[in-house]
């Protein structure tokens, strides 16, 4: 069966890339094998492509090598084995301009993609959020950036957000650490306000959720989030999360959200070399 070839391939797999290199680019693949055909389904074409670029002779290797029997082609595409049902349609909510502005913190205008130190530890992680900044809703959608503590997701996902709005003064842009949101959404629990919460929030241009892994084990908290999270990127509005670790790691966390995190492009923050340390 192709879960079973699939599992052994990325056993293998595994010891022989990096952990960033596994995780950003196998590790979210899944796989149908039918009539000696390897099929790969990756969440978008950008995906594709750098497999089929970068990675495409390894898993062909280790299809070849693990198969009980002949596979004579693997083919990446962009898909899913199972479709994901058909969204609702809904229509973007009104622009709440007294109520958005209350969402979350201020960005820091220091952290943009001029300040940011480059090295190879993070240069993947940073351009794939410099093609969010530059074509938000419609790049990667969601981003999720993920890594240890003090590894620079925060600076990244705020470059995001200060790129926007260098872009578009008029965007509504806000960055919130995930206890921000589940005291928001406490707050208008308790003063019958949730209505005003949820347009606030599905009415921004693009939503910067710090240190998702918080909501673990929150599960009214999960439910709401899970509602916005649809709603922003039905309507094309940007989403971008960090996390302290790969998102299917975070226990007490539902799996329907850790499958729409995994929608857009995942990427790894790794500890910097030494030069890079230097120059931070």
């Amino acid at each position: 069966m192709a879960a079973s070839l699939w599992n052994r391939c990325i056993k293998e797999l595994e010891t022989e890339l990096s952990e960033q290199q596994f995780n950003t680019w196998i590790r979210p693949l899944q796989a149908v094998e039918e009539n000696g055909v390897l099929r790969l389904f990756a969440p978008n074409h950008y995906v594709v492509d750098w497999l089929n670029s970068n990675f495409l002779g390894h898993i062909i290797r280790a299809a070849t090598e693990l198969s009980e029997q002949t596979i004579t082609k693997v083919i990446v595409e962009v898909g899913s084995k199972e479709p994901e049902p058909a969204p609702a349609v809904r229509s973007r909510p009104p622009n709440l301009t007294t109520l958005a502005p209350r969402i979350g913190s201020k960005l820091n205008e220091k952290f943009t993609f001029d300040t940011f130190v480059e090295g190879k530890s993070n240069q993947f992680a940073k351009a794939a959020a410099l093609q969010v900044g530059d074509n938000p809703g419609k790049a990667y959608n969601p981003l999720f950036i993920y890594g240890g503590v003090g590894l620079v997701k925060t600076h990244i996902m705020q470059s995001v957000g200060n790129l926007i709005v260098s872009r578009d003064s008029n965007a509504k842009v806000a960055y919130v650490h995930s206890e921000r949101f589940v005291g928001d959404m406490v707050r208008a629990l308790q003063h019958n306000t949730i209505n005003e919460f949820k347009r606030a929030y599905r009415s921004l241009d693009a939503l910067l959720i710090d240190d998702i892994q918080f909501f673990a084990g929150k599960e009214r908290s999960q439910e709401e989030f899970f509602h916005t999270f649809n709603a922003l990127l039905e309507g094309d509005q940007q989403v971008v999360l960090t996390c302290d670790r790969y998102p299917k790691e975070v226990d007490g966390l539902e799996e329907r959200l850790k499958s729409r995190f995994g929608w857009g492009l995942t990427v790894a923050v790794e500890p910097p070399e030494l030069e890079t340390s230097v120059a931070i």
